[in-house]
């Protein structure tokens, strides 16, 4: 019997005869395996993105169909041009049932090989303006194999495919996002450290499907990365965190008032400088303290506007270049800037909405923004989630202070520098941040204990309202603790 004839024989073997030897749901593996699919599936096949389905696909694939025949590597690609890519206007998608998906190691000699994977999934039927339709179900098994350390499909079966009348819609976020009017949501879901899903939902514009890798004005999210970009400089020795900042800069507003010696980069990361969020708030648009320095907690965008002229002053580099220095480039976030890049973003921007789906001007920054408006994808902010979680960035002394309350913003809530905390009891916390702007509600989840983290990114000014039942479905009751202190 060929290699190749004994794994067509253990897949059918795994399928039919209810085989109970796969892995646990929160293994490492079956993780890996879930978001190899999602990858594959919301990146390659949804997004026809060939260049990835070729280097995701072993030379030698085998995919068997029950009504469409055998097909190789090269008659897949072939029909799924045509057949999935060929009509813009018309597009199949697939989508997996989450929790049918089962995977099952494969060793040789104790070591090791592959996985396979078993599960069902749902065809859709996108068209322009209109709600997707549900086209058929089916089952399906696949082989992954390690080769050079990188995940390859390598066979595939796709059967017991069931008539549309028959079946029901099982992505309960469809239902959500049409429930409540959110045009597109981009979800990314952490577990175990790894980023496992990501989702993305919609259209940029009203027209073009939105792709995996669509790009957000995240607003407010933008704070937690000029953090750690200043947090990494610190854990370097290469900027002081209690060094008062007039000795880099002093606004001309404040020159006159001597609270402006006391402000540090910890009171700016914990909101305690005194500052309004805005100045654009006050009747004169002038800076001012509105309070001493380190006495209370007041949420600032122009504190960390006040850090950023003092870091750029001290590097003589545009904060834009420190991050792409310290953050971006170790972290491989490819698709985020804090300055609008009309090639590489346009056609990848996702528009923001009012309430009544009209719609908002793009953010087009021609200079930083330290507070609001950077652009990024699920993926790269994702990545920073799972990079401060693992700790890759910071001295142990440094993630230690970022995670110790600075002051109290509410009861069992804090500030840490550059992130809410929330004090969800039996020594667990929940980090987090959030954004709003028009046409923008964002927010960001790490839980370090689990090492779980959810990014949910929406484009409209109601688009909060979700936020709770997406929490509640991956984090269960770690979320409705999340909740109730901030309901309080």
């Amino acid at each position: 019997m060929t290699k190749q004839f004994g794994i067509f024989f253990l897949i059918l073997f795994l399928s039919i005869g209810n085989l109970k030897a796969q892995i646990d749901k929160n293994s490492p593996l079956f993780l890996e395996l879930k978001k190899q699919d999602s990858l594959f599936f919301d990146r390659g096949f949804n997004n026809c993105d060939f260049a990835y389905l070729e280097k995701t696909m072993d030379d030698n694939l085998k995919f068997y169909h029950d009504f469409g025949g055998f097909q190789d590597k090269k008659l897949f690609l072939e029909r799924t041009r045509q057949n999935i890519c060929g009509n813009p206007n018309q597009k199949p998608i697939r989508k997996v049932i989450e929790s049918s998906l089962e995977v099952f190691p494969l060793y040789n000699n104790g070591e090791l090989y592959g996985a396979i994977q078993t599960g069902e999934h749902q065809f859709f039927t996108r068209e322009k303006n209109k709600p997707d339709v549900l086209g058929g179900q089916a089952k399906f098994t696949s082989v992954w194999t390690k080769k050079d350390g990188n995940w390859m499909m390598s066979d595939v079966l796709s059967y017991d495919h069931v008539d549309p009348s028959k079946t029901k819609i099982t992505d309960n976020l469809e239902k959500l996002l049409k429930d409540n009017n959110i045009p597109t949501l981009g979800l990314g879901v952490i577990q175990d450290g790894k980023l496992t899903q990501i989702k993305v939902y919609g259209t940029l514009n009203g027209k073009t499907i939105a792709p995996f890798n669509s790009l957000f004005n995240v607003a407010s999210l933008t704070k937690p990365v000029t953090a750690m970009t200043v947090l990494r400089l610190v854990s370097l020795g290469k900027w002081n965190l209690d060094e008062p900042l007039y000795k880099y800069y002093t606004d001309p507003d404040i020159a006159n008032d001597s609270r402006n010696k006391k402000l540090t980069t910890r009171l700016v990361l914990s909101h305690q400088t005194g500052f309004p969020n805005w100045r654009r708030m006050n009747k004169d648009q002038k800076l001012n303290f509105e309070f001493d320095p380190g006495t209370k907690y007041q949420y600032s965008g122009e504190g960390f506007e006040y850090l950023r002229k003092a870091v750029e002053k001290k590097f003589s580099k545009s904060l834009e270049e420190l991050a792409k220095e310290y953050v971006f480039q170790p972290v491989g976030m490819s698709d985020t800037s804090y300055i609008w890049n009309e090639k590489k973003d346009a056609d990848r921007i996702v528009i923001g909405y009012d309430k009544n789906g009209k719609a908002y001007d793009i953010v087009k920054n021609k200079t930083v923004n330290a507070a609001d408006d950077l652009v990024t994808s699920v993926e790269d902010y994702s990545k920073f989630l799972i990079a401060i979680m693992n700790n890759d960035l910071l001295s142990p002394e440094v993630f230690k202070a970022m995670k110790t309350n600075q002051v109290e913003t509410k009861k069992n809530k804090y500030f840490g520098l550059g992130f809410e905390i929330y004090d969800l009891g039996n020594n667990e916390i929940a980090l987090s941040h959030g954004g709003s702007d028009n046409g923008v509600n964002t927010i960001a989840f790490i839980l370090p204990k689990t090492k779980q983290g959810l990014v949910i990114f929406t484009n409209v000014d109601d688009g909060y309202k979700i936020y709770e039942p997406i929490m509640n479905q991956y984090f269960g009751n770690t979320g409705k603790k999340i909740v109730e202190i901030e309901t309080k």
